[in-house]
């Protein structure tokens, strides 16, 4: 294969990810609580090193040059989002370390713990408090879900204390991962931890903002940079496929040619 047509097909691949991912960020970016994604890329080795085919001819130059780049996995930007101000007692914001804990009852796999840093919260017909986005259960620091009445105004302590009529009725389990770079990010916008950061998590040490709500924690213009950037690489990279192909065309139909 041609050498030059495989790493600039690999660029293309590379860059083409980047935008998605990028553009990604930027349709997220009225998405409360969101958290936008990083990519990653990683130096390839060339094909005789990476593939471990010592009993090939070495040569230094393709060596030395590489295979281009491929894409690594895609870590996740934990930066705080903006705090904005609500006027809805259950909107709740965590200003810190931690995640509002939620849990999905429909889970059958034994991990029934999502992780999110959205907090629009409603109550539903049986007094629960649960994600008004996805209608899962908040727990408590006891692991159940939290049951609250409709009779009286409700107030939430910076420590996640929910007060109604006076009295402690529940607290909010804030989790803290120690390893959140390896958390795993759903395509509803939760964060799913496995069962040994799950044993290892412990009491957020953020506290809680009523009446508010974390905006996305995407920087639209930086967003916007990221898209121009990669759609260049990639336009790059083709145009370097179109060229490789002009001249194998050349080879194969000029240069070849027996007189």
């Amino acid at each position: 294969m041609n050498y030059g047509l495989y790493i600039s097909a690999s660029g293309a691949l590379n860059a083409v990810h980047r935008q998605d991912l990028y553009s990604s960020n930027l349709a997220n970016l009225n998405t409360v609580g969101f958290k936008p994604d990083i990519a990653t890329t990683r130096q390839r080795d060339a094909a005789r090193i990476e593939d471990d085919l010592g009993y090939l001819p070495s040569n230094t130059m393709l060596e030395r040059l590489g295979a281009g780049v491929m894409a690594a996995p895609t870590r996740t930007d934990f930066s705080q989002g903006v705090i904005r101000s609500t006027d809805n007692d259950l909107d709740l914001a965590i200003r810190g370390d931690g995640f509002f804990t939620l849990i999905a009852e429909q889970d059958t796999s034994g991990n029934r713990l999502r992780l999110s840093r959205d907090g629009r919260f409603a109550l539903d017909g049986g007094g629960r408090l649960v994600s008004a986005t996805t209608g899962m259960p908040v727990a408590g620091t006891n692991g159940q879900p939290i049951r609250l009445t409709n009779d009286g105004p409700v107030t939430v302590k910076p420590d996640g204390s929910i007060i109604q009529n006076g009295e402690t009725v529940a607290s909010l389990s804030l989790t803290s991962i120690p390893n959140r770079s390896s958390l795993q990010k759903g395509p509803d916008g939760l964060f799913v931890a496995n069962q040994a950061q799950m044993a290892n998590r412990r009491q957020a040490d953020g506290h809680v903002e009523q009446h508010a709500v974390e905006e996305a924690a995407v920087n639209e213009i930086d967003a916007l940079m990221a898209i121009e950037s990669a759609s260049r690489d990639a336009q790059a990279n083709l145009g370097m496929i179109s060229y490789h192909d002009r001249l194998l065309d050349q080879a194969i139909n000029r240069f070849a040619r027996v007189g």
